[in-house]
């Protein structure tokens, strides 16, 4: 059995897409089928590597180093699979490879256009994707709004996948919103009448409606969407904002999502919801609060540093704790009293980064940590800002700094990868995916691990400088990890310290709800023993 489910959206983007898809993936898993997932992305990069922050948000690493869109983050974690460079499909990708098959000749002569050549590439890459997971079900995310001219392709693609598969093994999920007008106090479904028949325009009939909105819709409000959208009452679904997005597979089990996923999947399984019904347990339940600082350059777009506040959440979760996350602009530390800004806080975070912008912030919220005892965690450029404090405040080397911020630095302690000395080319060049780490038995990183190799995932092109480890090591400093094969440092920590430790991956990336990240655990854990003197008070 091969069958899938197409996720597309309407009226906005951000409408929470990602999540659905994910959600869906959640209950198709509970009920022991084989999924897997993939998001189409119509913008025009090859991956989401050399997007900005600002635009895009997190650049997800699969552990075979691809680069991208954040939404696959949000896949691995609901569905516990890892994901490959199949799973994300871009216009780029798409472009490139139907020039690319032009050039030599591939086409005979034909002259290429849209269709069919674009939409056969796109067909080609999901029934490619469908193969090489050996899923029984594919949930396929079309990203960008129906109306959008980047993303007719895609739309065009899915509806002529019609021709390829049984109807029956076909799901088309539309996600809308329903806005909320204050001022007459009542919901409006035109645009999402609007949405689906924009969507149908292009020859694609909604089997199930999603509604988005600020409150749940009433019965009334769903009979008048089921009308006009051409669906039936039972499949439109209503889907208000959450308080927790780990609450949204047993949301939609119980507004009938699954009823519609038995008749799709031609037969009726009892999910297995355990862990989504222990986390919402955990959720709805009063718990001691913990106060933990993120000190980024790009707070004000959390969508950047989202895999870093979804371990967090898992961690804390399974310490069943209250977090709140305290958001910090790392250029707001530069030059001030940090007792005011970060006293309060049980631990800090210095998560990844590039450029030299807001460095010298994080870099103070380092030393804070360090010589006021609150547990530190630095994740990429956070260990390196780990080290360059350290060599400046306690080995004395006054001038360290990185080469990325400084290259004229008499002291760089942190410089650039070898192989990455003269390239050129931005995109996917950075080391990049999966690597293994050897952790040092006894040190706070064992603890955690539990186990001398672990395997997690990089992307970064500067390092700590070997030619000044010895110098940092007699200093007090503990390179606790490491990838032997080319004698780098993968973990610092900082022994005598309540919890002080850095690395030079993402472990964000590998943590999963009900199975949080090892480090995030331990991290989390040395926050509540400082919260609990507060607690005690």
């Amino acid at each position: 059995m091969s069958k899938l489910i197409f996720v597309t959206g309407g009226v906005v983007s951000g409408i929470g897409k990602g999540i659905l898809a994910a959600s869906i993936g959640a209950l198709i898993k509970g009920r022991g089928y084989r999924v897997s997932m993939i998001k189409c992305d119509p913008y025009l990069n090859v991956d989401a590597g050399t997007m900005s922050p600002y635009q895009h948000g997190e650049v997800f690493v699969l552990k075979d180093g691809a680069e991208t869109d954040l939404d696959l983050g949000h896949y691995e974690r609901f569905i516990d699979e890892d994901l490959d460079q199949l799973a994300n499909v871009t216009s780029g990708r798409i472009y490139s490879a139907v020039i690319t098959k032009e050039r030599r000749g591939e086409y005979l002569g034909a002259t290429v256009q849209m269709i069919p050549h674009v939409t056969n590439e796109i067909m080609d890459a999901i029934k490619g994707a469908l193969e090489h997971s050996k899923a029984e079900i594919l949930v396929v995310e079309i990203g960008g709004t129906v109306g959008d001219i980047e993303g007719l392709p895609f739309l065009e693609a899915i509806r002529q996948l019609r021709r390829s598969f049984p109807p029956e093994d076909l799901l088309y999920v539309h996600t809308t919103l329903v806005p909320f007008l204050e001022t007459s106090q009542e919901a409006k479904t035109k645009p999402t009448q609007h949405s689906v028949a924009e969507l149908r325009s292009i020859g694609i009939q909604p089997n199930v409606v999603v509604c988005r909105s600020r409150r749940a819709i009433s019965r009334k409000l769903r009979e008048k969407v089921a009308l006009f959208c051409d669906v039936d009452q039972e499949q439109v679904i209503s889907l208000p904002d959450l308080n927790s997005i780990y609450r949204v597979p047993l949301y939609l089990q119980r507004e009938g999502f699954s009823a519609i996923l038995d008749r799709f999947l031609g037969e009726r399984r009892t999910a297995d919801l355990a862990i989504w019904e222990r986390l919402e347990r955990i959720i709805e339940s009063p718990h001691p609060q913990l106060r933990v600082g993120v000190v980024g350059k790009y707070v004000g777009m959390r969508d950047t540093y989202i895999s870093v506040n979804e371990a967090l959440t898992h961690a804390s979760l399974e310490e069943e704790l209250d977090l709140q996350l305290v958001w910090i602009p790392s250029e707001k530390l530069e030059g001030k009293d940090l007792s005011g800004i970060l006293g309060e806080l049980d631990g800090i975070v210095v998560p990844g980064g590039f450029d030299p912008r807001g460095v010298e912030g994080k870099i103070a919220a380092v030393e804070y940590a360090r010589c006021q005892g609150i547990p530190y965690f630095g994740l990429c450029l956070g260990l390196q800002c780990a080290v360059i404090e350290f060599a400046r405040h306690v080995c004395g080397l006054e001038a360290a700094n990185s080469t990325e911020c400084d290259p004229f630095t008499p002291y760089p302690v942190i410089d650039l990868l070898a192989d990455q000395r003269g390239l050129e080319a931005k995109g996917g060049t950075m080391r990049l995916g999966v690597y293994p780490c050897s952790v040092q038995e006894g040190s706070e990183a064992w603890r955690a691990y539990g186990q001398d190799i672990v395997w997690e995932r990089h992307r970064h092109r500067y390092e700590l400088n070997n030619e000044y480890l010895h110098l940092l090591e007699r200093g007090g400093l503990v390179v606790s990890g490491r990838y032997e094969e080319l004698g780098l440092a993968e973990i610092v920590e900082l022994p005598g310290h309540p919890w002080f430790l850095g690395t030079q991956f993402h472990p964000e990336l590998t943590s999963r709800p009900g199975k949080p990240n090892p480090l995030f655990h331990q991290f989390i854990r040395a926050c509540a023993r400082r919260a609990s003197l507060r607690w005690k008070n």
